[in-house]
């Protein structure tokens, strides 16, 4: 779908949500509640690949031209998704200093990750409190490690093309963002999985990402065994999960993206998974307006999620 071309004026202030898939751009600009903006355009194969930047001046150029296009707001919040992404659940303890309790995150998380960390973009986000065998009161934690190496080469290729990165988040815990809004606080944990140009996966706990890994299979590919390949992805993927300690049990399986439409996905990975799959609503609980009618809605559940972590 070709990206339309509203008067530059229109919405020229403010940040916007910018996802970068594999086979597409999309942007998104929320105010109090509301989508105001939501356009897209297809990238070029070979730009992007698995969430990485592959042609760094061609996305430069495909990002100049689409925002000009669309005279769209040059502050921009970023979502990554890739295999240079590690993400790990970490208790570490209780602590009110917030610089002490980032290098006890720090100390935790160099054993265990696999990654340099004076190689690594390292952040966290405390998602609960328990209490340790020893009856200390401890935080439960996510904690990602991106290679600087990888997000530099992003970052770079979006500022050459005149852009200004205002903050750059996990595409999983945009994608929780746009489609737990509506989530009950009693909820049980659900599988959200995003079926763009690249397949992310995340569990989620109401508001709260407590897994999130970028899966391999693509629905891009053709073939028959492709819906199988994904329905393996994700049983292993849950069944990975549930090692967790007190991981709370999964219920539901969830599709967004462009890919989650496709005629009788939800079916057969229902069938094979051995839970119940439905598609989301692309937009969560954000009011849309018309916006529909001119976009294609899957494409833009991320960038979503992006903008509404702008406006936080």
């Amino acid at each position: 779908m070709k990206s339309s071309k509203p008067p530059k004026s229109k919405r020229s202030h403010g940040t916007v949500g910018l996802d970068v898939d594999s086979a597409f751009l999309a942007a998104v600009q929320v105010e109090a509640g509301a989508v105001v903006r939501a356009v897209s355009t297809e990238l070029a194969p070979g730009i992007v690949n698995e969430g990485e930047v592959v042609n760094s001046e061609a996305l430069s150029e495909s990002l100049q031209r689409f925002f000009k296009d669309n005279g769209l707001p040059r502050r921009v919040r970023l979502g990554v998704s890739n295999q240079q992404i590690v993400v790990r659940y970490l208790e570490v303890p209780k602590l009110d200093d917030p610089k002490a309790l980032d290098a006890a995150v720090r100390f935790q998380a160099a054993e265990a990750i696999a990654m340099p960390l004076d190689e690594a973009i390292l952040d966290h986000q405390v998602v609960g409190e328990t209490m340790s065998a020893e009856g200390r009161p401890v935080l439960r934690a996510v904690v990602v490690a991106a290679r600087s190496s990888m997000v530099d080469r992003f970052i770079e290729a979006v500022r050459r093309a005149g852009l200004r990165p205002e903050g750059i988040d996990l595409s999983a815990f945009a994608l929780v963002r746009t489609l737990t809004m509506r989530s009950a606080p009693d909820e049980g944990a659900n599988v959200l999985c995003h079926l763009g140009g690249t397949t992310n996966l995340a569990i989620a706990l109401a508001h709260t990402c407590l897994f999130t890994r970028p899966l391999s299979t693509s629905l891009e590919e053709e073939g028959e065994h492709v819906g199988a390949a994904l329905a393996e992805e994700i049983r292993m993927s849950i069944d990975f999960y549930a090692t967790q300690a007190d991981a709370p049990m999964v219920e539901t399986v969830r599709l967004s993206g462009p890919g989650a439409v496709r005629e009788g996905l939800a079916e057969e990975l229902s069938a094979m998974i051995g839970l119940p799959v439905a598609v989301s609503e692309p937009l969560g609980g954000l009011d849309i307006g018309d916006l529909a009618t001119q976009e294609n809605p899957y494409r833009h559940t991320v960038a979503a999620g992006l903008a509404l972590g702008a406006a936080a």
